[in-house]
């Protein structure tokens, strides 16, 4: 299936997002976003919707895909870690409190292990003129590391989801540390 990104869409705050004049191929799984350099994220992120807060509540399995900031040699290390089963990270859990705000927490090495717990609210993407679910680690009990980050998702499809990490830190810009997928089960 090919998602034709030539058209604009509505973000859930009343402003369309121009989409790149490209086709392209819809991808289904976690697997197949693996397989994808960080250009071809960044074009399905701008062509991506914003998911329902609702939507996302649940255990959803997760994926690093792309560091677009590191050096080639440690971003293709990080990459084939991220496709083995060693990978720390197992994903993300969601709960909704209603249409505008929710709470989370990360699963990390097994899916019993919980850490970094969140809050979400959708709200304007640091990659755009779009929104996204904000994902904001700035909560207590969260090391001062973890709450400098700042993630958002947008939906590629019901139950696919492409993600981008942010570390915001004082008096500078936000920068783009990676990418990231989250898939329901």
């Amino acid at each position: 299936m090919a998602m034709d990104t030539t058209s604009q869409s509505f973000n859930g705050a009343g402003r369309t997002d121009p989409r790149p004049s490209v086709t392209t191929a819809a991808p289904e799984s976690l697997d197949e976003l693996l397989a994808l350099d960080a250009s071809a994220l960044e074009e399905l992120y701008r062509g991506a919707t914003v998911p329902a807060l609702t939507a996302l509540a649940g255990d959803l399995r997760g994926r690093m895909l792309a560091w677009p900031g590191a050096p080639a040699p440690l971003a293709g290390v990080l990459r084939a870690l991220a496709r083995s089963e060693r990978f720390p990270w197992r994903g993300k859990s969601f709960a909704a409190h209603g249409e505008r705000a929710g709470e989370g927490v990360n699963r990390v090495f097994t899916d019993r292990l919980k850490l970094f717990r969140f809050a979400t609210a959708v709200g304007p993407s640091r990659a755009g003129g779009f929104d996204a679910v904000q994902i904001d680690y700035d909560r207590p009990g969260n090391p001062f590391f973890i709450r400098a980050i700042k993630d958002e998702i947008r939906e590629l499809r019901p139950g696919l989801y492409l993600g981008q990490g942010w570390l915001e830190l004082r008096g500078r810009p936000p920068r783009l540390l990676l990418y990231f997928g989250l898939q329901a089960s």
